[in-house]
Protein backbone atom coordinates (compact mmCIF):
# COMPACT_ATOMS: atom_id res chain seq x y z
CA UNK A 1 0.00 0.00 0.00
CA UNK A 2 1.26 3.77 -0.73
CA UNK A 3 1.50 5.25 3.02
CA UNK A 4 2.60 8.71 1.87
CA UNK A 5 2.28 11.00 -0.26
CA UNK A 6 4.46 14.08 -1.30
CA UNK A 7 3.44 17.12 -3.55
CA UNK A 8 5.59 19.34 -4.11
CA UNK A 9 5.60 22.70 -6.98
CA UNK A 10 2.62 20.89 -9.53
CA UNK A 11 -0.48 22.97 -10.36
CA UNK A 12 -1.88 25.29 -7.06
CA UNK A 13 -0.27 22.88 -4.31
CA UNK A 14 3.37 24.27 -3.21
CA UNK A 15 4.43 21.44 -0.89
CA UNK A 16 1.88 19.22 0.67
CA UNK A 17 1.62 15.35 2.50
CA UNK A 18 -0.62 13.20 2.39
CA UNK A 19 -0.24 10.26 5.17
CA UNK A 20 -2.71 7.56 4.15
CA UNK A 21 -4.01 4.82 5.53
CA UNK A 22 -5.15 0.86 4.55
CA UNK A 23 -8.66 0.99 3.93
CA UNK A 24 -10.57 3.95 2.85
CA UNK A 25 -9.10 7.59 2.36
CA UNK A 26 -11.14 10.03 1.18
CA UNK A 27 -10.12 13.55 -0.30
CA UNK A 28 -12.32 16.23 -0.31
CA UNK A 29 -12.25 20.27 -1.13
CA UNK A 30 -13.85 23.08 -2.52
CA UNK A 31 -13.95 23.16 -6.63
CA UNK A 32 -10.50 24.33 -7.99
CA UNK A 33 -8.78 23.97 -4.82
CA UNK A 34 -6.45 20.96 -6.14
CA UNK A 35 -8.12 17.84 -5.82
CA UNK A 36 -7.14 16.62 -9.38
CA UNK A 37 -3.44 17.49 -8.83
CA UNK A 38 -3.31 14.34 -5.87
CA UNK A 39 -4.59 12.44 -8.93
CA UNK A 40 -2.13 14.34 -11.04
CA UNK A 41 0.87 13.57 -8.76
CA UNK A 42 -0.31 9.91 -8.31
CA UNK A 43 0.18 9.30 -12.13
CA UNK A 44 3.91 10.86 -12.32
CA UNK A 45 4.29 9.24 -9.65
CA UNK A 46 3.53 5.97 -11.42
CA UNK A 47 5.23 6.57 -14.83
CA UNK A 48 2.37 8.64 -15.81
CA UNK A 49 3.17 11.74 -19.16
CA UNK A 50 4.95 14.36 -17.48
CA UNK A 51 3.27 17.90 -18.46
CA UNK A 52 5.71 20.83 -17.91
CA UNK A 53 2.77 23.10 -18.15
CA UNK A 54 1.54 21.67 -14.56
CA UNK A 55 4.88 23.01 -12.85
CA UNK A 56 5.11 26.08 -10.66
CA UNK A 57 7.30 28.72 -12.00
CA UNK A 58 8.74 29.27 -8.59
CA UNK A 59 10.96 27.08 -7.74
CA UNK A 60 10.65 25.84 -11.34
CA UNK A 61 10.40 21.91 -10.77
CA UNK A 62 7.81 19.85 -9.06
CA UNK A 63 8.55 16.62 -7.50
CA UNK A 64 6.38 13.72 -5.93
CA UNK A 65 7.41 10.90 -3.66
CA UNK A 66 5.46 8.39 -2.50
CA UNK A 67 6.61 5.93 0.17
CA UNK A 68 5.44 2.21 -0.97
CA UNK A 69 5.34 -0.67 1.67
CA UNK A 70 5.74 -3.96 0.05
CA UNK A 71 3.12 -6.72 1.43
CA UNK A 72 1.16 -9.38 0.20
CA UNK A 73 0.95 -11.36 -3.03
CA UNK A 74 2.99 -8.70 -5.14
CA UNK A 75 5.89 -7.67 -2.94
CA UNK A 76 7.60 -10.70 -4.59
CA UNK A 77 7.18 -9.22 -8.10
CA UNK A 78 7.82 -5.49 -6.95
CA UNK A 79 10.72 -6.48 -4.99
CA UNK A 80 12.45 -8.59 -8.09
CA UNK A 81 11.69 -5.66 -10.61
CA UNK A 82 13.28 -3.00 -8.28
CA UNK A 83 15.71 -5.58 -7.79
CA UNK A 84 17.10 -5.95 -11.07
CA UNK A 85 17.48 -2.18 -11.76
CA UNK A 86 19.68 -2.18 -8.69
CA UNK A 87 17.60 -0.40 -5.90
CA UNK A 88 16.47 -2.23 -3.06
CA UNK A 89 13.87 -1.33 -0.40
CA UNK A 90 14.81 0.10 3.38
CA UNK A 91 15.20 -1.94 6.51
CA UNK A 92 11.47 -1.34 6.76
CA UNK A 93 10.53 -2.88 3.86
CA UNK A 94 9.11 0.32 2.72
CA UNK A 95 10.72 1.97 -0.59
CA UNK A 96 10.57 5.52 -1.54
CA UNK A 97 9.86 6.33 -4.92
CA UNK A 98 10.18 9.73 -6.94
CA UNK A 99 9.57 11.59 -10.03
CA UNK A 100 10.58 15.18 -10.44
CA UNK A 101 9.68 17.48 -13.27
CA UNK A 102 10.99 20.95 -14.57
CA UNK A 103 9.25 23.74 -16.16
CA UNK A 104 11.61 22.72 -19.29
CA UNK A 105 9.81 19.26 -19.30
CA UNK A 106 12.98 17.19 -18.73
CA UNK A 107 12.15 14.35 -16.37
CA UNK A 108 13.78 12.21 -13.73
CA UNK A 109 13.11 9.26 -11.70
CA UNK A 110 14.15 7.23 -8.49
CA UNK A 111 13.52 4.56 -6.58
CA UNK A 112 15.06 3.30 -3.37
CA UNK A 113 17.20 6.40 -3.86
CA UNK A 114 18.82 5.57 -7.00
CA UNK A 115 17.92 6.82 -10.28
CA UNK A 116 16.07 5.06 -12.09
CA UNK A 117 14.58 5.10 -16.00
CA UNK A 118 10.27 6.00 -15.71
CA UNK A 119 9.56 2.82 -17.43
CA UNK A 120 10.12 1.41 -13.76
CA UNK A 121 8.03 3.59 -11.96
CA UNK A 122 5.35 2.37 -14.47
CA UNK A 123 5.95 -1.46 -13.67
CA UNK A 124 5.50 -0.83 -10.40
CA UNK A 125 2.58 0.97 -10.81
CA UNK A 126 0.99 -2.03 -12.87
CA UNK A 127 1.35 -3.68 -10.09
CA UNK A 128 0.68 -1.66 -7.12
CA UNK A 129 -2.25 0.78 -8.26
CA UNK A 130 -5.24 1.05 -10.65
CA UNK A 131 -6.85 4.35 -11.56
CA UNK A 132 -10.35 4.70 -12.30
CA UNK A 133 -12.27 8.31 -13.51
CA UNK A 134 -14.41 10.04 -15.63
CA UNK A 135 -11.42 9.09 -18.69
CA UNK A 136 -11.75 5.31 -18.08
CA UNK A 137 -15.97 5.57 -18.09
CA UNK A 138 -15.27 7.09 -21.76
CA UNK A 139 -12.97 4.74 -22.82
CA UNK A 140 -14.95 1.73 -21.57
CA UNK A 141 -18.27 2.60 -23.97
CA UNK A 142 -15.57 1.53 -27.02
CA UNK A 143 -16.41 -2.23 -28.06
CA UNK A 144 -12.79 -3.21 -28.52
CA UNK A 145 -12.53 -1.79 -24.84
CA UNK A 146 -15.40 -3.81 -23.69
CA UNK A 147 -14.17 -6.76 -25.14
CA UNK A 148 -10.79 -6.39 -23.30
CA UNK A 149 -12.74 -5.53 -20.21
CA UNK A 150 -14.65 -8.96 -20.11
CA UNK A 151 -11.45 -10.90 -21.32
CA UNK A 152 -9.80 -9.54 -17.91
CA UNK A 153 -12.91 -10.71 -15.94
CA UNK A 154 -12.97 -14.33 -17.68
CA UNK A 155 -9.49 -14.65 -16.01
CA UNK A 156 -6.27 -16.35 -16.44
CA UNK A 157 -6.90 -19.42 -18.54
CA UNK A 158 -8.98 -17.68 -20.78
CA UNK A 159 -5.76 -14.53 -21.47
CA UNK A 160 -4.21 -17.80 -21.59
CA UNK A 161 -6.36 -19.25 -24.26
CA UNK A 162 -6.60 -15.63 -25.94
CA UNK A 163 -2.46 -15.61 -26.36
CA UNK A 164 -2.48 -19.03 -27.70
CA UNK A 165 -4.84 -17.88 -30.26
CA UNK A 166 -3.18 -14.39 -31.14
CA UNK A 167 -0.27 -16.37 -31.81
CA UNK A 168 -1.68 -18.74 -34.48
CA UNK A 169 -3.36 -15.91 -35.59
CA UNK A 170 -0.33 -14.41 -36.50
CA UNK A 171 1.14 -17.34 -37.90
CA UNK A 172 -1.94 -17.44 -40.29
CA UNK A 173 -2.20 -14.23 -41.63
CA UNK A 174 2.10 -14.14 -41.93
CA UNK A 175 1.96 -17.54 -44.49
CA UNK A 176 -1.68 -15.86 -46.38
CA UNK A 177 0.34 -12.82 -46.70
CA UNK A 178 3.83 -14.84 -47.88
CA UNK A 179 1.46 -16.94 -50.23
CA UNK A 180 -0.78 -14.50 -51.61
CA UNK A 181 2.47 -12.22 -52.70
CA UNK A 182 4.81 -15.07 -54.04
CA UNK A 183 1.33 -16.06 -56.57
CA UNK A 184 0.90 -12.01 -57.28
CA UNK A 185 4.16 -11.13 -58.12
CA UNK A 186 5.72 -14.39 -59.52
CA UNK A 187 7.08 -12.45 -62.37
CA UNK A 188 8.49 -9.58 -60.52
CA UNK A 189 10.43 -12.39 -58.06
CA UNK A 190 11.26 -14.37 -60.41
CA UNK A 191 13.30 -11.59 -61.94
CA UNK A 192 14.77 -10.23 -59.17
CA UNK A 193 16.23 -13.76 -58.31
CA UNK A 194 17.67 -13.87 -61.52
CA UNK A 195 19.50 -10.74 -60.99
CA UNK A 196 20.51 -11.87 -57.57
CA UNK A 197 22.06 -15.51 -59.03
CA UNK A 198 23.89 -13.73 -61.60
CA UNK A 199 26.15 -11.86 -58.45
CA UNK A 200 26.56 -15.43 -56.56
CA UNK A 201 27.79 -17.10 -59.30
CA UNK A 202 30.11 -14.09 -59.98
CA UNK A 203 31.19 -13.81 -56.32
CA UNK A 204 31.33 -17.68 -56.21
CA UNK A 205 33.96 -17.45 -59.30
CA UNK A 206 36.30 -15.17 -57.36
CA UNK A 207 35.62 -16.64 -54.03
CA UNK A 208 36.46 -13.67 -52.33
CA UNK A 209 37.70 -14.11 -48.26
CA UNK A 210 37.26 -12.39 -45.34
CA UNK A 211 40.59 -9.28 -44.97
CA UNK A 212 41.59 -10.66 -48.29
CA UNK A 213 41.81 -7.33 -50.33
CA UNK A 214 44.00 -5.96 -46.91
CA UNK A 215 46.59 -8.79 -46.96
CA UNK A 216 47.15 -8.72 -50.63
CA UNK A 217 47.84 -5.05 -50.31
CA UNK A 218 50.35 -5.34 -47.67
CA UNK A 219 52.21 -8.35 -49.86
CA UNK A 220 52.22 -6.36 -52.37
CA UNK A 221 54.04 -3.05 -50.87
CA UNK A 222 56.33 -5.43 -49.39
CA UNK A 223 57.33 -6.70 -52.89
CA UNK A 224 56.81 -3.53 -54.61
CA UNK A 225 59.82 -2.43 -52.21
CA UNK A 226 62.07 -5.51 -52.11
CA UNK A 227 64.94 -3.97 -52.46
CA UNK A 228 64.81 -0.87 -50.24
CA UNK A 229 63.76 -3.29 -47.52
CA UNK A 230 66.57 -5.21 -48.32
CA UNK A 231 69.47 -2.93 -48.07
CA UNK A 232 67.71 -1.39 -44.67
CA UNK A 233 67.81 -5.09 -42.84
CA UNK A 234 70.85 -5.57 -44.22
CA UNK A 235 72.39 -2.24 -42.81
CA UNK A 236 70.95 -2.85 -39.62
CA UNK A 237 71.70 -6.32 -39.31
CA UNK A 238 75.63 -5.11 -40.00
CA UNK A 239 75.30 -2.82 -37.45
CA UNK A 240 74.17 -4.65 -34.95
CA UNK A 241 75.58 -8.17 -35.62
CA UNK A 242 78.72 -7.25 -38.10
CA UNK A 243 79.59 -8.98 -41.14
CA UNK A 244 81.94 -9.94 -43.79
CA UNK A 245 81.43 -6.91 -45.91
CA UNK A 246 82.71 -4.28 -42.94
CA UNK A 247 85.52 -6.37 -42.31
CA UNK A 248 87.13 -8.05 -38.87
CA UNK A 249 88.29 -4.08 -37.87
CA UNK A 250 84.31 -2.73 -38.32
CA UNK A 251 82.92 -3.09 -34.68
CA UNK A 252 78.77 -3.56 -34.44
CA UNK A 253 76.56 -3.02 -31.26
CA UNK A 254 76.77 -6.49 -29.79
CA UNK A 255 80.81 -5.99 -30.06
CA UNK A 256 80.56 -2.79 -28.12
CA UNK A 257 78.06 -4.32 -25.87
CA UNK A 258 80.67 -7.44 -24.59
CA UNK A 259 83.11 -4.56 -24.56
CA UNK A 260 80.91 -2.56 -22.02
CA UNK A 261 80.07 -5.59 -20.40
CA UNK A 262 83.45 -6.89 -19.79
CA UNK A 263 85.23 -3.75 -18.59
CA UNK A 264 82.35 -2.81 -15.84
CA UNK A 265 82.74 -6.47 -14.41
CA UNK A 266 86.47 -5.81 -14.24
CA UNK A 267 85.91 -3.03 -11.30
CA UNK A 268 82.56 -4.70 -10.07
CA UNK A 269 84.33 -5.96 -6.78
CA UNK A 270 85.51 -2.34 -6.53
CA UNK A 271 81.75 -0.56 -6.99
CA UNK A 272 79.49 -3.07 -6.78
CA UNK A 273 76.76 -0.50 -8.82
CA UNK A 274 79.15 -0.89 -11.63
CA UNK A 275 78.25 -4.40 -11.35
CA UNK A 276 74.33 -3.70 -11.35
CA UNK A 277 75.12 -2.02 -14.57
CA UNK A 278 77.12 -5.02 -16.16
CA UNK A 279 73.65 -7.19 -15.49
CA UNK A 280 71.70 -4.57 -17.45
CA UNK A 281 74.25 -4.57 -20.63
CA UNK A 282 74.18 -8.16 -20.41
CA UNK A 283 70.50 -8.11 -20.99
CA UNK A 284 70.70 -5.76 -23.36
CA UNK A 285 73.17 -7.52 -25.63
CA UNK A 286 70.39 -10.56 -25.42
CA UNK A 287 67.95 -8.40 -26.92
CA UNK A 288 69.87 -7.22 -30.04
CA UNK A 289 70.76 -10.78 -29.75
CA UNK A 290 67.40 -11.77 -30.43
CA UNK A 291 66.93 -8.48 -33.03
CA UNK A 292 69.53 -9.80 -35.25
CA UNK A 293 68.52 -13.35 -35.35
CA UNK A 294 65.41 -11.64 -36.50
CA UNK A 295 66.47 -9.37 -39.50
CA UNK A 296 68.68 -12.67 -40.51
CA UNK A 297 65.60 -14.53 -41.03
CA UNK A 298 63.81 -11.54 -42.36
CA UNK A 299 66.81 -11.14 -45.23
CA UNK A 300 66.58 -14.91 -45.76
CA UNK A 301 62.73 -14.76 -46.61
CA UNK A 302 62.70 -11.48 -48.31
CA UNK A 303 62.46 -12.30 -52.35
CA UNK A 304 61.64 -9.94 -55.05
CA UNK A 305 58.89 -12.12 -56.70
CA UNK A 306 57.86 -10.82 -59.90
CA UNK A 307 55.37 -13.32 -60.87
CA UNK A 308 54.51 -13.30 -57.29
CA UNK A 309 53.64 -9.48 -57.87
CA UNK A 310 51.87 -10.05 -61.00
CA UNK A 311 49.35 -12.99 -59.71
CA UNK A 312 48.41 -10.42 -56.56
CA UNK A 313 48.05 -7.48 -59.18
CA UNK A 314 45.38 -9.87 -60.97
CA UNK A 315 43.46 -11.22 -58.00
CA UNK A 316 43.54 -7.54 -56.18
CA UNK A 317 41.70 -6.70 -59.57
CA UNK A 318 39.28 -8.98 -59.72
CA UNK A 319 38.48 -8.25 -55.98
CA UNK A 320 38.02 -4.44 -57.05
CA UNK A 321 35.36 -5.61 -59.97
CA UNK A 322 33.26 -6.98 -57.16
CA UNK A 323 33.83 -4.12 -54.64
CA UNK A 324 32.84 -1.41 -57.73
CA UNK A 325 29.40 -3.15 -58.17
CA UNK A 326 28.20 -5.02 -54.58
CA UNK A 327 30.00 -3.16 -51.45
CA UNK A 328 32.72 -0.91 -50.78
CA UNK A 329 35.00 -4.02 -49.89
CA UNK A 330 35.40 -7.41 -49.58
CA UNK A 331 33.92 -8.24 -46.26
CA UNK A 332 30.89 -6.27 -47.31
CA UNK A 333 30.75 -7.97 -50.69
CA UNK A 334 30.63 -11.57 -48.63
CA UNK A 335 27.77 -9.82 -46.60
CA UNK A 336 25.71 -8.86 -50.02
CA UNK A 337 26.29 -12.72 -50.89
CA UNK A 338 24.59 -14.25 -47.81
CA UNK A 339 21.85 -11.38 -48.11
CA UNK A 340 21.29 -12.22 -51.36
CA UNK A 341 20.99 -16.26 -50.79
CA UNK A 342 18.74 -15.33 -48.18
CA UNK A 343 16.67 -13.36 -50.28
CA UNK A 344 16.47 -16.21 -52.59
CA UNK A 345 14.73 -18.34 -50.50
CA UNK A 346 12.46 -15.48 -49.97
CA UNK A 347 11.63 -15.12 -53.66
CA UNK A 348 11.19 -18.72 -54.30
CA UNK A 349 7.58 -19.15 -56.27
CA UNK A 350 8.36 -22.71 -57.04
CA UNK A 351 5.33 -25.08 -57.26
CA UNK A 352 6.65 -27.08 -54.56
CA UNK A 353 6.82 -24.60 -52.16
CA UNK A 354 3.47 -22.82 -53.25
CA UNK A 355 1.80 -26.19 -52.29
CA UNK A 356 3.92 -26.75 -48.65
CA UNK A 357 2.80 -22.98 -47.55
CA UNK A 358 -0.79 -23.75 -49.08
CA UNK A 359 -0.92 -26.32 -46.84
CA UNK A 360 0.27 -24.83 -43.48
CA UNK A 361 -2.21 -22.12 -44.61
CA UNK A 362 -5.02 -24.51 -44.55
CA UNK A 363 -3.44 -25.92 -41.32
CA UNK A 364 -3.33 -22.93 -39.45
CA UNK A 365 -6.43 -21.55 -40.93
CA UNK A 366 -7.84 -24.98 -39.02
CA UNK A 367 -6.03 -23.93 -35.78
CA UNK A 368 -7.45 -20.41 -35.57
CA UNK A 369 -10.63 -21.68 -36.75
CA UNK A 370 -11.14 -24.01 -33.85
CA UNK A 371 -9.37 -21.50 -31.17
CA UNK A 372 -11.65 -19.09 -32.20
CA UNK A 373 -15.11 -20.84 -31.47
CA UNK A 374 -13.67 -22.31 -27.97
CA UNK A 375 -12.54 -18.34 -27.10
CA UNK A 376 -16.37 -17.37 -28.39
CA UNK A 377 -17.74 -20.04 -26.13
CA UNK A 378 -15.63 -18.98 -23.31
CA UNK A 379 -16.35 -15.11 -23.50
CA UNK A 380 -20.22 -16.02 -23.73
CA UNK A 381 -19.98 -18.16 -20.47
CA UNK A 382 -18.24 -15.34 -18.87
CA UNK A 383 -20.70 -12.84 -20.15
CA UNK A 384 -23.33 -14.16 -18.46
CA UNK A 385 -21.57 -14.68 -14.78
CA UNK A 386 -20.20 -10.48 -15.66
CA UNK A 387 -23.32 -9.12 -16.81
CA UNK A 388 -24.90 -11.29 -13.25
CA UNK A 389 -22.77 -9.76 -11.13
CA UNK A 390 -22.94 -6.30 -12.22
CA UNK A 391 -26.47 -6.19 -11.98
CA UNK A 392 -26.40 -7.01 -8.97
CA UNK A 393 -24.07 -4.16 -7.93
CA UNK A 394 -26.73 -2.05 -9.29
CA UNK A 395 -29.44 -3.19 -7.53
CA UNK A 396 -27.40 -1.83 -4.46
CA UNK A 397 -26.63 1.73 -6.59
CA UNK A 398 -30.34 2.25 -6.17
CA UNK A 399 -31.14 0.92 -9.83
CA UNK A 400 -32.73 -2.03 -8.60
CA UNK A 401 -34.95 -3.02 -11.88
CA UNK A 402 -31.81 -2.51 -13.63
CA UNK A 403 -30.35 -4.99 -16.15
CA UNK A 404 -27.02 -5.67 -17.63
CA UNK A 405 -26.71 -7.42 -20.91
CA UNK A 406 -23.18 -8.98 -22.19
CA UNK A 407 -24.07 -9.81 -26.06
CA UNK A 408 -20.62 -11.59 -27.68
CA UNK A 409 -21.95 -10.84 -31.85
CA UNK A 410 -20.01 -13.03 -34.11
CA UNK A 411 -17.59 -11.60 -36.57
CA UNK A 412 -15.05 -11.86 -38.98
CA UNK A 413 -12.01 -13.51 -37.17
CA UNK A 414 -9.65 -10.88 -36.56
CA UNK A 415 -6.43 -10.69 -33.96
CA UNK A 416 -8.38 -10.74 -30.90
CA UNK A 417 -10.99 -13.39 -32.11
CA UNK A 418 -14.06 -14.17 -33.80
CA UNK A 419 -16.17 -11.52 -31.09
CA UNK A 420 -17.84 -8.01 -31.11
CA UNK A 421 -18.51 -7.28 -27.45
CA UNK A 422 -21.08 -5.22 -26.07
CA UNK A 423 -22.33 -4.00 -22.90
CA UNK A 424 -25.96 -3.20 -23.02
CA UNK A 425 -28.50 -1.69 -20.50
CA UNK A 426 -32.13 -2.63 -19.41
CA UNK A 427 -32.86 0.73 -17.34
CA UNK A 428 -36.05 -0.91 -16.58
CA UNK A 429 -38.26 -3.41 -17.65
CA UNK A 430 -39.94 -3.90 -20.79
CA UNK A 431 -37.26 -1.10 -22.23
CA UNK A 432 -34.85 -2.02 -25.05
CA UNK A 433 -31.90 -3.12 -24.73
CA UNK A 434 -29.59 -0.62 -25.69
CA UNK A 435 -25.96 0.20 -25.82
CA UNK A 436 -24.60 2.02 -22.73
CA UNK A 437 -23.85 5.36 -24.88
CA UNK A 438 -27.12 5.19 -25.84
CA UNK A 439 -29.40 3.46 -22.92
CA UNK A 440 -27.69 5.14 -19.73
CA UNK A 441 -27.89 8.90 -18.54
CA UNK A 442 -24.78 10.53 -17.09
CA UNK A 443 -25.96 9.62 -13.56
CA UNK A 444 -26.71 5.81 -14.62
CA UNK A 445 -23.52 5.47 -16.50
CA UNK A 446 -21.31 6.27 -13.68
CA UNK A 447 -23.15 3.74 -11.25
CA UNK A 448 -22.85 1.64 -14.55
CA UNK A 449 -18.96 2.14 -14.16
CA UNK A 450 -18.75 1.99 -10.68
CA UNK A 451 -20.62 -1.46 -10.60
CA UNK A 452 -18.07 -2.81 -12.82
CA UNK A 453 -15.12 -1.55 -11.13
CA UNK A 454 -16.31 -2.90 -8.13
CA UNK A 455 -16.61 -6.52 -9.60
CA UNK A 456 -13.12 -6.17 -11.37
CA UNK A 457 -11.73 -4.97 -7.98
CA UNK A 458 -13.28 -8.31 -6.15
CA UNK A 459 -11.64 -10.30 -8.96
CA UNK A 460 -8.14 -9.24 -7.67
CA UNK A 461 -6.57 -6.69 -8.98
CA UNK A 462 -3.25 -4.06 -7.60
CA UNK A 463 -4.13 -3.70 -4.07
CA UNK A 464 -4.17 0.13 -4.25
CA UNK A 465 -7.72 1.34 -5.97
CA UNK A 466 -8.12 5.16 -7.16
CA UNK A 467 -11.62 6.62 -7.93
CA UNK A 468 -11.03 9.85 -9.50
CA UNK A 469 -14.85 11.34 -8.76
CA UNK A 470 -16.56 8.33 -10.90
CA UNK A 471 -19.47 9.54 -8.55
CA UNK A 472 -20.40 12.92 -10.93
CA UNK A 473 -23.82 13.29 -11.63
CA UNK A 474 -25.00 10.84 -8.39
CA UNK A 475 -26.77 11.79 -5.47
CA UNK A 476 -29.24 10.84 -2.64
CA UNK A 477 -29.50 7.29 -1.90
CA UNK A 478 -26.96 6.26 -4.67
CA UNK A 479 -24.48 8.43 -3.14
CA UNK A 480 -24.47 6.86 -0.12
CA UNK A 481 -24.77 3.01 -1.69
CA UNK A 482 -21.86 4.13 -3.81
CA UNK A 483 -20.00 5.40 -0.36
CA UNK A 484 -21.23 1.72 0.76
CA UNK A 485 -19.32 -0.30 -2.21
CA UNK A 486 -16.55 1.40 -2.01
CA UNK A 487 -16.32 1.00 1.77
CA UNK A 488 -16.79 -2.57 1.09
CA UNK A 489 -13.67 -2.39 -1.23
CA UNK A 490 -11.74 -1.22 1.41
CA UNK A 491 -12.02 -4.43 3.15
CA UNK A 492 -9.70 -5.85 0.66
CA UNK A 493 -7.87 -3.05 -0.88
CA UNK A 494 -6.40 0.51 0.02
CA UNK A 495 -8.83 2.88 -1.62
CA UNK A 496 -8.20 6.52 -2.71
CA UNK A 497 -11.21 8.36 -3.58
CA UNK A 498 -11.87 11.66 -4.34
CA UNK A 499 -15.29 12.90 -4.24
CA UNK A 500 -17.48 16.13 -4.24
CA UNK A 501 -20.39 13.79 -2.02
CA UNK A 502 -21.14 13.86 1.60
CA UNK A 503 -22.39 10.32 1.47
CA UNK A 504 -19.39 8.92 -0.02
CA UNK A 505 -17.33 10.96 2.22
CA UNK A 506 -18.95 9.81 5.54
CA UNK A 507 -17.36 6.23 4.83
CA UNK A 508 -13.69 7.33 4.93
CA UNK A 509 -11.50 5.70 7.23
CA UNK A 510 -9.12 8.85 6.73
CA UNK A 511 -9.85 11.74 5.41
CA UNK A 512 -8.25 14.56 3.98
CA UNK A 513 -9.07 17.64 2.64
CA UNK A 514 -7.37 19.89 -0.05
CA UNK A 515 -7.70 23.63 0.65
CA UNK A 516 -6.86 26.99 -1.41
CA UNK A 517 -4.72 29.65 0.68
CA UNK A 518 -5.49 33.26 -0.95
CA UNK A 519 -3.29 35.18 1.53
CA UNK A 520 -0.54 35.60 -0.59
CA UNK A 521 0.46 36.74 -3.56
CA UNK A 522 -0.10 33.77 -5.54
CA UNK A 523 -3.07 30.87 -4.31
CA UNK A 524 -1.48 27.87 -3.19
CA UNK A 525 -3.11 25.10 -2.10
CA UNK A 526 -2.62 22.12 0.97
CA UNK A 527 -3.89 19.06 2.43
CA UNK A 528 -4.81 18.03 6.65
CA UNK A 529 -6.66 15.58 7.91
CA UNK A 530 -9.98 16.14 9.52
CA UNK A 531 -11.34 14.22 12.31
CA UNK A 532 -14.02 14.32 14.82
CA UNK A 533 -15.51 17.90 15.02
CA UNK A 534 -13.12 19.43 12.01
CA UNK A 535 -14.99 16.34 9.91
CA UNK A 536 -18.48 17.24 10.91
CA UNK A 537 -17.38 20.93 9.65
CA UNK A 538 -16.21 19.59 6.34
CA UNK A 539 -19.37 17.11 5.80
CA UNK A 540 -21.43 20.71 6.94
CA UNK A 541 -19.81 22.53 4.00
CA UNK A 542 -20.68 19.86 0.87
CA UNK A 543 -23.91 19.31 2.15
CA UNK A 544 -25.23 22.72 2.07
CA UNK A 545 -21.79 25.18 1.90
CA UNK A 546 -22.44 26.10 5.33
CA UNK A 547 -19.32 24.82 7.71
CA UNK A 548 -20.54 26.69 11.00
CA UNK A 549 -24.40 25.68 10.65
CA UNK A 550 -25.78 23.78 13.65
CA UNK A 551 -27.82 22.04 11.86
CA UNK A 552 -25.71 21.46 8.90
CA UNK A 553 -23.50 19.77 11.55
CA UNK A 554 -26.33 17.52 12.93
CA UNK A 555 -27.16 16.40 9.31
CA UNK A 556 -23.20 15.80 9.16
CA UNK A 557 -23.35 13.31 11.93
CA UNK A 558 -26.23 11.95 11.55
CA UNK A 559 -24.65 10.79 8.02
CA UNK A 560 -21.26 9.87 9.75
CA UNK A 561 -23.15 7.44 12.40
CA UNK A 562 -25.16 5.79 9.54
CA UNK A 563 -22.17 5.41 7.94
CA UNK A 564 -20.19 3.83 11.36
CA UNK A 565 -23.29 1.58 11.43
CA UNK A 566 -23.21 0.38 7.65
CA UNK A 567 -19.64 -0.64 8.05
CA UNK A 568 -19.96 -2.73 11.49
CA UNK A 569 -22.94 -4.16 9.54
Amino acid sequence: MLEELRITGLGVIDDTTLPLTGGMNVITGETGAGKTMVVTGLGLLFGGRADAGRVRADPGRAVVEGRLRLNGTTASGVQARIADAGAEPDDDGTVLLSRTVTVEGRSRAHVGGRGAPVSLLADVGEQVVAVHGQSDQLRLLRPAEQRAALDRFAGPDHEKLLDTYREAYTQWRRVEDDLADRRRNARERNQEADLLRLGLDEITRVDPQEGEDDELKAEAQRLEHAEGLRTAAALAYQSVAGGAEGGDDTPDVTSLLGLARRTLEGQATVDSKLGDLSVRLEEAATLIGDVAAELSAYLDALDADPARLETIYERRAELRGLTRKYADDVDGVIAWATRARERLSDLDTSDELLEELDRERQRLAAEVTSLGERLSEARREAAGRFAEQVTTELAGLAMPHARIEVAVVPREAGPDGADEVELRLLAHPGAPSLPLQRGASGGELSRVMLAIEVVFAGAGGPPTLVFDEVDAGVGGQAAVEIGKRLARLARSHQVLVVTHLPQVAAFADRHLVVAKDTGGAVTTSGVRVVEDTDRARELARMLAGLPDSDLGIAHAEELLAVAAREKRA
